[in-house]
């Protein structure tokens, strides 16, 4: 059991972290670089298949890590496969609270009829962006030195 969860955490970790880097490289860049209409119609493109994906992966990926917690040999993996899961559990809290309620803003606009106040999210996004890409790589690291210890 403890071999089947360490696959499932160190895939999840590996899939969470790779498209959170591949988001910040090259997708919000562009976005950054486009007209606010523009942006609002990509966003809405762009986020269509990531809301019920991603949540699933993180979630699932740190329940993974809890379990191997209690699994793994006790000390340093353990202690490890915890540290990974807490650092999920911040991506979780950081796109909840932070990046979703953003997403739903813009969803709710239309592209071709901007409001005149219109305030960019864009710079905010990245940086909350930023923060969960970095919680996401820690865990993979921590998740996958645990995994090689037991």
């Amino acid at each position: 059991m403890t071999g089947l969860l360490s696959v499932v955490a160190l895939l999840g970790g590996g899939l969470i972290a790779g498209v959170l880097f591949a988001v910040a490289l090259s997708t919000v860049p562009a976005l950054m670089a486009m007209p606010p209409g523009r942006y609002i119609y990509t966003h809405k493109l762009l986020g269509r298949n990531w809301d019920p994906t991603m949540p699933a992966i993180v979630l699932t990926t740190t329940a993974a890590d809890v379990a191997l917690v209690f699994l793994a040999p006790g000390g340093l993996p353990a202690a490890l496969f915890l540290v990974a899961a807490v650092l999920l559990l911040g991506v979780s809290v950081v796109s909840h609270l932070c990046n979703v309620p953003i997403n739903r803003q813009m969803r709710a606009l239309d592209p071709e009829d901007m409001p005149g106040d219109w305030t960019d999210p864009r710079p905010l996004w990245r940086r909350w962006h930023l923060l969960r890409t970095a919680l996401a790589v820690l865990a993979l690291v921590a998740g996958s030195v645990a995994a090689t210890l037991t």
